[in-house]
């Protein structure tokens, strides 16, 4: 059944623009009134959320609540914990020369009618997380789901207007088609989550009305596992940050960097981890998701001869169903190295020690998330100093973006601006100067 908007995009940014320019959407009242209504949304509608993500992912309940649903949630309370404190006007210092009577603050302003896209692999929550900064911020929001999710893109086109102002928040649902045409129109702000060939395509269309973009794009985060590491621990985390959503989340470890003899005793532990979480058999694991589609898992199956298969590899194209698989004697130069894997296969590539790692790191572009597992003070420091990425995790991957006071955004190739809590204010506002002299 199709959901596509009855009104053409330019109609529906005109109308949208209307509301804001009306002034209805600045107070705080309109503000957290649309982020509680969004709350209850969750709420009372979270399973009907729920059932459409494991109809386009596999996603057990368990996993659609704690990723999408109830995470949503969170960043829901905390900002309207925050918010009045967040908007107050920050007062600033005055020169002398302007005389004593002078006084100068900032103020966040909304940007106007802002364009959300959001991906496919976390459809609910990567539309809804920049939807609450986009509110929160007093904007009006066109919001476009991933026509690749069409369950989820179904339920959000049917529940967001249902509960939200519909003069102010608009879904737009569709594909490339509908996607370039709402490109064509002039926005206030674009936030993108996606792929960085599409997040050029969005830049050049919003360089066209000098549209400023926030990219959340993605890229390879590695891994490095120290000698000094317990294994087993090291193996249950990176089991569980890897192949959670089936490996498709743009955080996730994409590859470990070790040493042969860690890396050896690595592939163990490994094994014993993925067994431990979905069992002898992945799938019938009710906790164990699948590929979004035949073409992605098509590109996956391609890549598990880049290396030997320590555990997993087993595939079935019409259940959309690759094993959680780990790669060891993997060549920097082969397939599964060249693009972000994006799917649960894990490559264990050796290096010398640490020199080589943060070498092996700092010859490839930029990735959103890096991720250490190492004791060692000297080590943590010299990669925090020494690379550069998105975000930077200590013995714990993907655990970054849960917490609200952390931005979150990747840095060159894996994108720019951030968002969650007070970010997603600066990101989706004018932070205007304002200086008042008395006549007087």
């Amino acid at each position: 059944m199709s959901h596509h908007t009855p009104e053409k995009p330019a109609d529906v940014v005109a109308r949208l623009r209307a509301t804001f320019r009306t002034g209805r959407t600045k107070p705080v009242q309109w503000r957290t009134g649309q982020l509680r209504r969004m709350r209850a949304m969750l709420t009372e509608r979270g399973a009907d959320l729920a059932t459409a993500l494991h109809t386009d992912l596999g996603k057990s309940s368990n996993e659609a609540y704690r990723t999408e649903i109830d995470f949503t949630i969170r960043e829901i309370d905390h900002t309207l914990e925050h918010l009045e404190g967040w908007l107050r006007p920050e007062p600033a210092p005055v020169p002398a020369h302007l005389g004593a009577d002078a006084t100068a603050w900032t103020r966040y302003d909304p940007l106007g009618v802002v364009l959300v896209i959001a991906p496919w692999n976390y459809p609910a929550q990567l539309l809804l997380a920049p939807v609450v900064g986009a509110l929160a911020s007093g904007n009006a929001v066109v919001a476009k789901p991933s026509e690749l999710a069409p369950a989820t893109s179904a339920a959000l086109a049917d529940l967001l207007p249902a509960y939200l102002d519909p003069d102010a928040v608009a879904v737009v649902e569709g594909g490339v088609p509908e996607t370039t045409a709402l490109l064509a129109e002039r926005f206030d702000h674009v936030f993108y989550t996606g792929n960085g060939t599409v997040g050029r395509i969005v830049m050049r269309a919003a360089a066209e009305h000098l549209t400023p973009v926030t990219l959340e794009l993605g890229g390879k985060s590695p891994v490095f596992v120290d000698d000094d590491t317990d294994l087993d621990v090291v193996a249950d985390r990176l089991a569980r940050g890897k192949f959670i959503n089936a490996g498709q989340t743009c955080v996730a470890p994409d590859y470990v960097l070790a040493t042969p003899e860690t890396a050896a005793a690595l592939e163990a532990a490994l094994v014993r981890a993925v067994n431990a979480l979905y069992g002898a058999d992945p799938a019938a694991s009710p906790e164990y998701g699948r590929i979004i589609n035949e073409r992605h898992f098509d590109r996956l199956s391609a890549l598990i001869d880049s290396g030997r298969v320590v555990t997993g590899g087993a595939g079935d194209r019409t259940g959309k169903y690759i094993a959680p698989t780990v790669l060891a004697d993997v060549d920097p130069k082969s397939p599964v190295m060249q693009e972000e894997i994006f799917g649960p296969i894990l490559p264990i590539v050796t290096v010398s020690g640490l020199d080589e790692a943060i070498d092996f790191i700092n010859d490839r572009d930029k990735p959103l998330a890096l991720y250490v597992f190492s004791e060692s003070g000297e080590t943590r420091d010299r990669i925090a100093t020494e690379t550069s990425s998105g975000g930077l995790g200590y013995g714990l991957p993907l655990a970054h973006l849960t917490v609200s006071d952390l931005p979150f955004g990747g840095v060159g190739e894996s994108g720019m601006g951030n968002y969650h809590g007070r970010y997603s204010i600066e990101t989706f506002s004018h932070r205007k100067a304002v200086l008042d002299k008395p006549l007087g």
